[in-house]
């Protein structure tokens, strides 16, 4: 169930990457300062979507992740096509902001990130606590007094809104979601998720990718979205091969 829901939050985040492409696309931002308001909302709305195709009478993770894959899919379509009939210099940019970079990023991006960070504290606190139960089972968190489906509509929620912000300020960069709470799980050696620790994780994985990427093939700028997929792949494979074994 764990793996369902991780993947499904990286699917969310590229139908928010497609909705922030085709903003750009079609020239709705003129700003990029504009780009995580733009990501919130399609993340917002593209989560909507999939939640209301994907209910049946419940929420089922691998429902959820199904129907994210064919919404995703679709929109991605929707960018290739931009992609094949775009000038050149625009589709460059577009293609360079699929791939998650932190060049040219500065303060402007980084004001709306640390605006929803503190905005987000509460509901962080609360989602911190929201986790614990609802890594058992369902009808074990139920029996608990959880109300499961509205504590997952929740999490689900700010999740899509921090992650699209981030996501509009610095673009998709890949499988940091997937391996910072891996990580995390194991360095503070905890059988529940940690959220402070993952968060923290994911961003030493993204300062620490950018660095490398910046160093390893000068004068060569090599994007910090292509640095964590090439490493992110083949340690979610080796996640997904021993728990298999388990």
């Amino acid at each position: 169930m764990r793996q369902a829901a991780w993947l499904g939050v990286a699917l969310l985040l590229s139908v928010t990457a497609a909705a922030t492409v085709l903003a750009l696309a079609t020239g709705t931002v003129a700003s990029p300062g504009a780009l995580p308001a733009v990501a919130v909302t399609g993340g917002l709305a593209a989560a909507a979507l999939v939640y209301v195709l994907a209910w049946r009478h419940g929420m089922q993770p691998s429902r959820f992740v199904l129907t994210g894959v064919g919404i995703g899919v679709a929109l991605s379509a929707v960018v290739q096509l931009y992609l094949t009939d775009s000038e050149l210099a625009a589709a460059e940019q577009v293609k360079l902001w699929l791939t998650g970079s932190l060049n040219g990023r500065g303060w402007e991006q980084a004001g709306p990130l640390a605006w929803v960070l503190l905005l987000s504290l509460p509901a962080l606190v609360w989602a911190s606590r929201a986790l614990r139960p609802l890594g058992l089972d369902a009808d074990t968190a139920a029996a608990l007094g959880v109300r499961v489906q509205r504590t997952q509509l929740g999490l689900t929620v700010l999740g899509v809104v921090l992650a699209a912000v981030a996501t509009g300020a610095a673009g998709p960069v890949g499988f940091v979601a997937l391996t910072g709470p891996q990580l995390a799980r194991r360095l503070t050696r905890t059988p529940q998720l940690p959220l402070a620790a993952s968060a923290l994780t994911g961003a030493l994985i993204v300062v620490g990718a950018d660095l490398v990427a910046r160093t390893l093939v000068p004068p060569l700028e090599i994007p910090v979205g292509a640095l964590t997929s090439l490493v992110g792949g083949p340690y979610l494979l080796w996640l997904l091969g021993r728990s298999g074994r388990r």
